[in-house]
Formats: C-alpha cells, structure tokens, sequence
C-alpha cells in the first residue's frame, strides 16, 4: 500500500485524455498493473491477467500461485459454472443492443419519435424527457443507464440534441438520483453498511434507515449534479466540447462524431425500415422493465428468506440479484421485440442482419467494460483504494473532515473506477473518525464520501455506469466521458464549498447556499460564454 499504487490507473486516466483510445488505455495501464503486482515477471502477470478475465465468464476456485495451466483446471473441477454477476451484465447489454435493433428495423422507434414529436414540441422537452424517466427508473443505476437512452434517443434524434448531451443527462440522473433513493439496491447496500458502522461505534440515537434519509439533504454532489442537469436543459447551457457537439448537431443534424464511427449501442442494420406501431417500442420496453424489476423483487424475497432475516422492501432491496433479474428482463425483452417485429412480416434474412447489427453495435462497450473490471481488480490488488483512504490524516481540523472526505473519496473512485468499492473502503473509516471525533460530524462524513464516490463515477472513463450510459445513448464512450467532465467539476466544486460550510451553517441553510452558488456560477459562465462568443 504505498503511493506507487496510483500509477496505473493515473496512467489509464492520462493516456485516455492524450490518445482518446479508451481500449489501447486500459490495456497498457492493465499490462503495468499486472507487472507491478508480481515484480515485473511476465508469466505471473499474464496469467494473473488471464484469471481475471476468466474469472467474468466463470465462477472457479483456485489456488496460489495462478497459473495458465492452472485456471484451465479449475474452470473444468467447477463444471463450468458459470459467473452469474459479470457475465450475465455483459449478456443483458448484448440483448438490449439487439432489442434497441430490432426496435429500429420494426418501425417502433420512428412511430414513438413521430407520436413524441407532435407532443414534445420543443428541444427542451426533448432534454428532460431523459431526466424524467430518470427520475422514474431509480431502481439500479445498471437499468437506468441502459434503459433510459434507448427510449429517449428517438425522441433527442428527432430535436437533433446531440448523443453526448443524451449520455450527459442519462449518467448524470442515473447514480445521483439512486443513492438518495433508499428503495434502490444503491440504497439498500449503503444502509447495510452504515447499520456495521453503528454497530460497530455503538451509535444508537438513529436506527441506519433514518441516518440515510437524514443524509439525502446532505449528499451535496448527487443534489448539484441533478440540479446541473436541469439548468442544463432549461437555460441551454452548453459549455466546451459539448457545445461543439450541439452546435453540429443543431446545425447539420450530425448527432456524434462521423469520424469515429459508428458509436457503441447504435442500431443501424443497413436494411430498410418497417412501417411499425408505437406499440413496438413500448412493448419490449415495458416487458423488459416488468420482467426485471418483479424479478428484483422474487430474488430478494427468496435471498432474504434464505438468509434468515425478515422479509421487507429493505431487505427485498439488499438482498435482490439484479444481474440475473436484468438478464431475465433482457430476455423476455428480445422475446418480445421479435414478436413485435414478426407482425411486420419481415425476410428471414434481414431479420439476422439486424440481429448481427444489434450485438455488433455493443462490442465496443463491452470490450471497454471488460477491461474496466480487469483494471479495478488489479487496482484492488495493488491496495490503491487502501492508499488513498491512508491519506486523511488525524491532524485535520474536524470541521474541514467532510470536506477532505469528499476530495478523497473523489479521488478513490476516479481512480479505481468504482463507486460502490469507495462505499466499502472509506465509508468505514468516516464512520470510526466520526465517532471518535465528533459524533455531530458523523452523518456529514458519510454523505461526504458518499457524494465523493459519485463525483469520481461521473468524470472517470473507467466507470462501469458511464460506459453503459454511452452505451445505452448510442455516444461515443470518450466523447461522453469528456463532454460531461466540465459539468460534474463545476457540479464537485459547489458542492466542496458546501462540505465546507456543513458543519457550520448546518444542512437546511448549506443545501440552500450551494444550490443558489450553483445557480450563480452557471449564470457567470453563460455570460462570460457570450461576452467571448
């Protein structure tokens, strides 16, 4: 655990930004992981990169030291059982790319955007139709990401508002709005955590269900990201290479950049489209969210029954599979798409090219998101979190602790590519320096490395919900990553100030000020924006 430890994925983050290659990133930076975990010895490394990777597909056990030979015999003594977390994500994104496809050729999509069109009226209705639906599937921040996109995109297409300004309004309502929403599986992790850490400091004024509703108020950065959103979408606030983006697409009607191709989670097939039914796009869609979320709902009865504990939305929440529950609905949702698109009486042979065209359109965002899991178990294994965490020291005043926090837990999460493995790591150690500190800190802490991990989700490119919401929009990963990179720094930097004055004005009057800061800051920027245009 030692300052070495950040190299790799400081590394990823640089490349990604000079090379724009998001793919040849993550692997260069996976390779030097992997070598500095087993001394710069290239078997060790290879195999243990191997292992990873095998271990997406399949659940094994296996003994040190990993070797090649090794995995092959443990996959075999398991049966080739299969992983049912990883893998069934990454065949849930494999349907919904041939369910968005299928849509498509059915006529589904342009039957929706002509009926949304003669309702929308306006660009701005346009953008906050994604911010509703946001707002609605707060379940899991996986559904959101990927559901949330296909069904706006015919919409923001026909108001040419461009796929990274979709991405944009899709990611930043997704984790902000899940972890203030207590009947999320987001919610349901994080109460189990925060009830170990009252345990474990014998706090008992406040049962861990009433602390995380005291801490919605306080969760600073997911209240300015979705406050951004809107103000985004209200006031056409359109800022670096985003407004790049809308100005191209508003116009010449070019939703992304031509010279990157095709974007991961695009649909295009090459053949014609049917004359379809609004129905065709509501349908899978509806049956897709009915499917997982009962089976949310099933698997969580049946894990907490199986765990002995007793059965409530709570515990339905924290005990859920959401993978399989997803995989469930992608599946009833291809189901239903070919139904829908066999009453157009489609050719056999236009009905493999669309599929083709559907999982080739999702290669690229599960080629990254592979690579993304193989570097976070590596930066797992080089202690980089761990290291990260080391830093907050005890000399710091108590009131800057939020706030240092909140920098902190930043900084893990960017750097490690995972939000939730930032919960498990720093929201402990808030919790015991809350405790030991100053009890009237505690909440504040939490909220504070709970706010930090979303701001790191949001701006790194290794984050598994940023690659899913470019997915889901049908942008390009990079350019969603550096179009929403402005707004959530300017979303972290108000709400930093606000962590400063939390422990001083208290929660009503902090969350007042910060939302009007914001409010303030984006109204220079405009201007500013319109004095140099």
């Amino acid at each position: 655990m030692d300052i070495y430890s950040i190299i790799p994925p400081l590394l990823a983050l640089i490349l990604v930004v000079l090379t724009r290659k998001v793919l040849l990133s993550l692997g260069v930076s996976i390779i030097l992981g992997a070598l500095m975990l087993y001394d710069f010895s290239i078997p060790k490394a290879a195999a243990e990169i191997i292992h990873i990777l095998s271990s997406i597909f399949f659940s094994y056990e296996i003994e040190e030291p990993v070797t090649i030979g090794g995995i092959a015999s443990a996959i075999a003594d398991s049966g080739f059982a299969l992983n049912d977390w990883e893998f069934y994500i990454l065949l849930f994104l494999i349907l919904l790319g041939m369910v968005a496809s299928f849509i498509s050729y059915s006529g589904g999509s342009t039957a929706f955007g002509e009926w949304a069109v003669k309702r929308i009226k306006t660009r701005k209705g346009a953008q906050l139709l994604p911010i509703f639906l946001g707002f609605i599937i707060f379940i899991d921040d996986y559904f959101n990401s990927l559901t949330v996109g296909n069904v706006s995109r015919p919409v923001t297409d026909r108001h040419r508002i461009s796929r990274a300004k979709l991405a944009y309004f899709v990611d930043s309502t997704a984790a902000p709005i899940c972890v203030i929403a207590p009947l999320s599986s987001w919610g349901a992790y994080i109460i189990t955590i925060i009830a170990g850490v009252l345990e474990k400091n014998e706090v008992t004024d406040y049962s861990a269900f009433q602390a995380f509703l005291s801490m919605i108020p306080m969760n600073l950065y997911a209240i300015t990201a979705l406050s951004m959103v809107f103000i985004v979408a209200l006031y056409t606030f359109d800022i670096g290479i985003m407004k790049k983006h809308e100005d191209l697409a508003i116009r010449e009607g070019v939703l992304y950049d031509l010279s990157k191709g095709e974007p991961e989670g695009s649909s295009e097939s090459g053949v014609s489209e049917k004359s379809g039914k609004i129905s065709y796009l509501i349908l899978p869609i509806l049956s897709l969210m009915v499917v997982t979320i009962g089976s949310m709902v099933i698997t969580g009865i049946t894990g907490a029954q199986g765990a002995g504990v007793t059965v409530n939305s709570m515990s339905i929440l924290e005990f859920t599979d959401i993978s399989r529950s997803l995989l469930y609905g992608g599946i009833v949702g291809i189901l239903t798409t070919l139904f829908c698109t066999l009453r157009t009486k489609p050719a056999a042979k236009d009905m493999l090219v669309v599929a083709k065209a559907g999982v080739k359109s999702m290669l690229p965002a599960v080629c990254i998101l592979l690579l993304a899991w193989t570097i976070s178990s590596i930066i797992g294994d080089l202690g980089t979190g761990a290291y990260l965490a080391s830093l907050v020291s005890d000399g710091i005043p108590p009131y800057l602790l939020p706030l240092m926090l909140f920098v902190i837990a930043g900084i893990s999460a960017v750097s490690t590519g995972t939000s939730w493995g930032t919960f498990a790591i720093l929201l402990p150690i808030a919790g015991d320096m809350g405790a030991n500190v100053d009890s009237s800190l505690l909440l504040p802490m939490l909220a504070a490395v709970m706010a930090g991990s979303i701001f790191g989700d949001h701006v790194t490119p290794i984050s598994d919900t940023t690659i899913l919401s470019a997915a889901g929009s049908g942008s390009h990963h990079i350019d969603h990553v550096m179009t929403q990179l402005p707004y959530a720094i300017i979303s972290a930097v108000v709400a930093a100030f606000g962590f400063f004055l939390l422990p001083l004005l208290g929660t009503t009057v902090t969350l007042v000020v910060t939302v009007l800061v914001l409010i303030l800051v984006a109204v220079v920027i405009k201007k500013v924006q319109a004095k140099n245009s």
